[in-house]
């Protein structure tokens, strides 16, 4: 089976087992999210499905990266002023490092926030039941640039 049918294959299921229905359209977004390395907005998204031939509306590209996103299948970001970026991680848990310039993106799975939380929760009065954390900044190769 060809990569880009696997995607599609693993995609179709991710989509499924959250209880949305996989659409053909469903599964190519995330397919999409799923090939790129750091994140995306939904605009070159759009522009990358549309540039394939495949017949899309920038609508249609929206509401699915919400409902991934909302459904947890993909992480949205919000560096990226005035568009969130989405990513696909998987579901462990993690934070984000991104870069401000050059939109790398780099999960930290190393998290040492859960005892902090719950003492700044307990001083007033608030139960945490969650938590992400996203660090925009420069990453290394673009501060050598």
């Amino acid at each position: 089976m060809a990569k880009r049918d696997q995607l599609q294959a693993r995609a179709h299921e991710l989509i499924a087992a959250v209880g949305a229905r996989p659409t053909m359209q469903r599964t190519r977004v995330l397919a999409e999210v799923m090939r790129e390395r750091d994140d995306v907005t939904a605009q070159e998204l759009h522009g990358r499905l549309r540039g394939r031939g495949e017949r899309m509306g920038l609508a249609t590209v929206y509401r699915t990266l919400g409902l991934l996103a909302g459904e947890g299948v993909i992480d949205a970001l919000s560096h990226h002023p005035g568009e969130l970026c989405y990513r696909w991680c998987g579901d462990e848990h993690h934070h984000h490092l991104v870069c401000s310039q050059c939109h790398r993106v780099i999960e930290v799975r190393e998290c040492e926030l859960d005892s902090w939380l719950d003492r700044l929760s307990a001083d007033h009065g608030f139960v945490a039941t969650g938590h992400r954390l996203e660090v925009a900044g420069v990453c290394e190769g673009c501060r050598a640039a």
